[in-house]
């Protein structure tokens, strides 16, 4: 198998599993209707692990673009390949959700909250504040990115790595992802929302677009910063990047607290 074809099924797992599950618990009339919250976590962490062991041994499994491009930005990835597999991570997103339309074909029909049909495939925040939601998915990632780099300096078992990455995901989606729904992935997010936008989905509504660019730049910084961080601090290698980087993720931070300080005070 090639690398391309690695990222794509390997990314397509992570969506049919991940997708599957907010579909189960979300649309009308399955088995797991309402199931909740800590079962969605649980499922996109085991997605993740399944992903991983697919086609780890052939891509080293990054079925994430911000995965890619933190691994990148230290130089454990070389950067010719980047579009190569954010591409395949793309196509894989689209083609697991486009899988996940067809499992549940009887009920869409079944489900009028539109909202709940776009979970399926996308991400939307539990309090719209796009600078706020921006930060939310950089510090999920950046966690993400640092914590693939923390399981890779120690020795597990053989072929344990890949769960435990899957438990971090858990751990992630249950103390940080209640706001914005822990995308922490531009492939997981934007693929999907593609899908959703292009498939004859019964009263599926707007796909979000004024949203859409929150879960795909928040992971990519997240993910790139992460990358820097674990180098500049584990590593004692701070670049001129990392201190960019740094500026950077501290003026975001500055302007979303305050934007939320202003409307305290207008409210």
């Amino acid at each position: 198998m090639t690398e391309f074809m690695g990222e794509l099924i390997g990314t397509m797992i992570l969506i049919i599993l991940g997708g599957g599950v907010i579909a189960g618990a979300n649309l009308k009339a399955t088995k797991a209707e309402g199931s909740g919250w800590v079962l969605i976590t649980i499922a996109w962490g085991l997605a993740v692990a399944m992903g991983v062991y697919a086609v780890g041994n052939i891509t080293g499994a990054h079925i994430n673009p911000a995965v890619t491009l933190g691994l990148a930005a230290v130089g454990d990835f070389p950067w010719s390949k980047v579009p190569k597999y954010i591409t395949a991570q793309m196509i894989g997103a689209f083609i697991g959700a486009a899988i996940v339309f067809f499992h549940y074909l009887p009920h869409w029909k079944d489900t009028e909250d539109q909202m709940a049909i776009k979970s399926v495939f996308c991400t939307d925040p539990a309090i719209r504040s796009p600078i706020s939601n921006l930060v939310s998915e950089i510090i999920g990632t950046f966690l993400l990115v640092m914590g693939i780099l923390f399981i890779g300096a120690n020795d597990f078992t053989e072929g344990l790595n890949p769960l435990i990455v899957g438990l971090l995901i858990v751990a992630i989606g249950m103390s940080l992802g209640a706001t914005t729904g822990y995308a922490i992935n531009p492939a997981r997010d934007l693929g999907p929302r593609i899908a959703h936008a292009v498939l004859p989905i019964p009263g599926k509504g707007t796909s979000d677009w004024s949203y859409a660019w929150v879960p795909v730049v928040g992971p990519a910084l997240g993910g790139i910063y992460g990358g820097l961080f674990y180098q500049a601090i584990f590593k004692t290698d701070a670049n001129i990047w990392f201190w960019i980087t740094t500026v950077v993720i501290l003026f975001i931070l500055f302007a979303s607290m305050q934007t939320e300080l202003k409307k305290v005070k207008q409210a």
